[in-house]
């Protein structure tokens, strides 16, 4: 391109506007290399914009696929299909784990329309991680990687594996045709990974040419099966064995797109900007993974429970309270981060708890509100770390067997802490602060009054106390003992006001009367 540049002579009439030209003529070049900068940058940029490289997010998959671990991937890959990636590559490297989880990260996958997904393994992709790697629209492996064996098996009762049921066996394997087919890979060869039974041939048809993979199964199904001739069976595709390949293998069978070194020659193939994003595990990755552990689940649950008795048993937002609240929020967030709890098992909770605390202040006794709170929140607590209703195989009544004892090995430390609280928790330094007592006046010479001075009224109230009910009494209400008007439960009864009543039993805040 041809510029014209124009020259342009200023006239100065007098030696004292100089500087006022001088100044003019900085300006304007300082204008004018400020335009040429900005040109610059627009064709640095039109330049890499013109190169074709894509803009790619990697996100590491190196570990077993469970609840957990899938809800993780999940925020992961929807927060690269909203940056606006070209490409996004699954660096996977697992030994499958879930079924169900694998099934939802597939459909996952191949309904991301807008970005290129890849599958990159370097080392190993069995059972589901092989599935998750079939749905991607491109796999890359490493020439000795390998990739398959998606056989679905269960742990007995007996601890040995078996292989699940036909139904649930012809439902996995029509999955995997159906993502074959939708990714354009050899549909006999990605079922073979699922049943054992079946042998996969490479077979001809004798007019046309076509080649194709063809199983027993398909062959049998087809009107013009005499029309293929077969070739010896695929010899990782035959009698009794999941298809495994590794990536040179895989190439050859049209499993696998091409075999790469290394993250650079993978960059080279694809095409893509350099370095290539990574999608780390952040610290919030790393803090659900550690509140969803058992140890941890277990230190929470009893920790929870434990200041929740102190705070019933000393009524007010106190360090009790606080520390409930903290230790079930930490529990209820990991488990929703990690997709295994919804709002339900929050709502259940809490009105257990409710139901639990009417029955401390309000319901006489430790009847069916009380059972039906401590039997809504632990079922909350179980429910939460679970993704289905009702187990269906070994693996899952074990997973569950696991969150109940965890559930319920908390519970009965709560109660063993209890009654150790009950005893010594007044002697014990520093942890009787969190019991309330009333102070004393000191005498004078030295030793404690026995005049009250401060401290809730119904501390001030011992079992065979008597005094007169200020309200009705349905069951709960107010008496005044002396100068102090107390809340009191019945044992049921309805009392008149003004009745003689007779204290007859208490338990921290709560004290039962009955009438004289």
């Amino acid at each position: 391109m041809t510029t014209t540049k124009q020259h342009t002579t200023f006239v100065l009439p007098c030696r004292g506007t100089q500087s006022i030209v001088s100044a003019f003529l900085a300006v304007f070049v300082a204008v004018a290399a400020l335009l040429s900068c900005s040109r610059g940058f627009a064709q640095a940029d039109a330049a890499d914009a013109g190169s074709g490289k894509r803009r790619a997010v990697l996100i590491e998959f190196k570990e077993d696929i469970n609840p957990l671990s899938g809800a993780l991937l999940k925020r992961k890959f929807e927060a690269a299909v909203e940056s606006d990636a070209d490409v996004i590559i699954l660096d996977i490297q697992s030994p499958g784990g879930a079924t169900m989880v694998t099934l939802e990260l597939m459909d996952m996958v191949l309904e991301a329309n807008d970005v290129e997904t890849v599958a990159y393994i370097e080392k190993d992709a069995y059972s589901g991680a092989a599935m998750l790697a079939i749905s991607t629209d491109t796999i890359l492996m490493r020439p000795d990687a390998r990739m398959g064996d998606a056989g679905e098996i269960v742990e007995g009762v007996d601890g040995a594996y078996r292989y699940t049921s036909a139904k649930r066996r012809s439902a996995l394997a029509q999955k995997l045709r159906d993502t074959a087919e939708a990714t354009g890979r050899p549909l006999a060869l990605a079922e073979k990974m699922t049943d054992k039974d079946m042998v996969v041939y490479q077979a001809t048809n004798k007019d046309s040419g076509e080649k194709l993979y063809l199983s027993d199964k398909d062959l049998a199904s087809r009107e013009d099966a005499d029309q293929w001739e077969l070739s010896p069976p695929i010899r990782e595709a035959g009698k009794e064995m999941f298809f495994t390949v590794n990536g040179r293998r895989g190439v050859e069978l049209g499993m696998v797109d091409q075999t790469v070194e290394g993250r650079e020659e993978l960059a080279q193939v694809l095409n893509l900007q350099e370095p290539i994003v990574e999608m780390e595990r952040s610290w919030t990755d790393t803090l659900v993974l550690l509140l969803n552990t058992q140890f941890v689940t277990f230190l929470l649950l009893l920790i929870g429970l434990v200041a929740l008795a102190i705070e019933l048993s000393a009524p007010g937002i106190g360090i009790g309270g606080l520390t409930s609240v903290l230790c079930f929020g930490l529990f209820f967030w990991a488990r929703f981060l990690g997709g295994t709890s919804g709002w339900l098992e929050v709502v259940l909770f809490l009105v257990g708890i409710l139901f639990i605390a009417a029955e401390v202040f309000v319901i006489p006794g430790f009847g069916v509100a009380g059972i039906s709170g401590l039997a809504l929140s632990l079922g909350a607590l179980v429910m939460a770390s679970r993704r289905f209703a009702l187990p269906e195989n070994e693996i899952q009544w074990t997973s569950l067997a696991t969150d109940m004892m965890t559930v319920m090995g908390a519970f009965l430390g709560f109660l063993v802490c209890l009654a150790v609280m009950a005893k010594y928790l007044g002697d014990i330094p520093g942890l009787s602060r969190l019991t309330l007592r009333p102070q004393v006046m000191v005498a004078a010479d030295g030793g404690a009054s026995a005049t009250l001075v401060s401290g809730p009224a119904w501390q001030r109230v011992e079992v065979g106390d008597t005094g007169s009910a200020m309200s009705a009494l349905r069951p709960s209400g107010k008496v005044q003992f002396g100068d102090d008007a107390v809340d009191v439960v019945t044992e049921g009864d309805y009392i008149d006001p003004g009745t003689e009543v007779r204290v007859v039993g208490k338990q921290g805040a709560r004290v039962t009367v009955r009438k004289v």
